[in-house]
């Protein structure tokens, strides 16, 4: 696909007739933060799509995505060693060899989970200067898209391990012993255990139980000569996948803490949950819960600074669910948090000279922790009902800073925008150079392929890992 530069033909911005103020609060006027400043632009006329056909749009956007591509990528590389380890030995692999290529797969998955390997990943991508071509920024902006490497991997570790268990079987059946009946039924169990959390899909149950397998692993073979056993435990790949991978749980689960949550009620739809036990950087997220066993929740953190006490750090919480609309009724006094701050999407606008931020609800939590980094000149566009009433003076407040001409759209009373048209004018307005959208999964889609499909490099959360 061409990729065009941002320098579209202007766009004539809204007539001065077309600025409404909107109001839903006896005390808005008293101050001017709490000023919702509306938009209702003319027609626009948006540029025709880039590529030949929908179709083709469709392969290139969507079909074809950095996830997808990514996950294909480690699939496909398996299968050829897949292919190789099963036509070897006329036909007959190696139980050792497989049970490593299946220990590999499993750790590179875990890997991809763990907050520090993660962070590092961001940092290297995120090393890239604004002198390099942006042709090259917005690919490594792609970052985000790890989740493929994650599932591409877990995908690969059942299949091998699938293999394992047959070869094993073909062994016990050619030569029966007792480590061989104790490993055959130890992998007919795991076996059975994958399939159900690969068909489940529940990353708490691939956490949880990723360590039977790994240490099953040592009981492949029991005929590893006159060797000592802790030499043969060293000179094992099984032996070093297995200490990374246990150290990616330990690391995780081994920060799990209980503290203390200072809420601040917003209203009925939305709190803010303050925590004081440390300071928090920029561009950071934690997970957090009330049953640590059952459920995990992430969220984007904001670093808090408003003079009132120690900073410490807050997030943002809607009616979005069950957890959720639970969190607001009953505001909670402690919550678990697990693991180290794990950077996220919003992290690579660092890459770009200047963005477009796009958010519609409770989507402008996470956006307010970029505003307070403020290393990127910004437009912003925020969607969504009541906003002052919903989310109060402080959130507005921060919006208004970050950008004093942001365009804040109350659906309550206005209706929903052309989310896609009002982007792609504020990116042509502002010369940006790239879009960020926080929103739900259809929406952010579409405006994420709105931009991309047009040539303008567009990022939103994606919701396949």
């Amino acid at each position: 696909m061409t990729e065009v530069a941002v320098t579209f033909p202007n766009i004539p911005p809204p007539a001065s007739d077309s600025v409404a103020t909107s109001v839903h609060s006896r005390d808005v006027e008293k101050s001017p933060v709490n000023e919702v400043i509306k938009f209702n632009p003319a027609e626009l006329e948006l540029p025709a799509k880039l590529g030949r056909s929908s179709f083709t749009r469709w392969l290139h956007h969507i079909a074809f995505s950095y996830y997808r591509k990514t996950f294909t990528l480690i699939f496909v590389a398996n299968l050829v060693a897949f292919i190789i380890f099963v036509v070897q030995k006329d036909g007959h692999p190696l139980a050792p060899n497989v049970g490593s290529a299946a220990s590999a797969n499993l750790m590179v998955t875990l890997l991809f989970r763990q907050e520090n390997f993660v962070n590092l990943a961001y940092e290297i991508a995120v090393a890239c200067p604004h002198s390099a071509p942006l042709w090259l920024r917005r690919r490594l902006a792609k970052v985000f898209h790890y989740g493929g490497a994650h599932s591409g991997a877990g995908v690969a570790a059942v299949v091998w391990y699938i293999m394992y268990t047959a070869v094993t079987t073909r062994d016990y059946i050619a030569d029966p012993s007792n480590w061989g009946l104790a490993n055959l039924a130890t992998s007919y169990i795991l076996v059975t255990m994958f399939i159900f959390i690969l068909a489940a899909a529940h990353p708490v149950l691939r956490r949880r139980y990723h360590d039977y397998f790994e240490a099953q692993t040592n009981t492949v073979s029991s005929k590893w000569g006159r060797r000592p056993w802790g030499r043969y435990l060293i000179s094992t790949p099984n032996f070093w996948t297995l200490c990374i991978s246990t150290s990616c749980s330990i690391l995780s689960w081994g920060r799990l803490r209980r503290h203390d949550v200072y809420p601040e009620v917003l209203s009925s739809h939305a709190i803010r949950l303050h925590f004081k036990y440390r300071d928090m950087d920029p561009f950071y997220g934690l997970k957090v819960s009330t049953k640590p066993l059952l459920e995990w929740h992430a969220f984007a953190t904001i670093p808090d600074d408003d003079g009132s006490g120690p900073k410490g750090f807050s997030f943002v919480v809607s009616n979005a669910g069950d957890w959720t609309r639970e969190c607001i009724a009953n505001p909670p006094k402690k919550l678990w948090v697990r693991g180290y701050p794990m950077h996220g999407l919003l992290y690579t606008s660092k890459m770009f000279k200047k963005i477009v931020v796009v958010a519609t609800g409770s989507g402008i939590g996470p956006c307010l922790s970029l505003f307070y980094a403020d290393v990127t000149p910004r437009r912003i566009f925020w969607s969504t009902p009541s906003p002052l009433v919903t989310y109060g003076d402080k959130i507005m407040a921060a919006v208004k800073k970050a950008d004093p001409d942001a365009w804040i759209w109350d659906t309550r009373k206005d209706g929903r925008p052309d989310m896609v048209a009002i982007t792609y004018q504020l990116v042509v307005e502002a010369q940006a150079e790239a879009v960020y959208i926080i929103s739900n999964p259809k929406l952010t889609r579409r405006v994420v392929y709105g931009m991309e499909s047009r040539g303008i490099a567009a990022y939103g959360a994606i919701f396949d890992s």
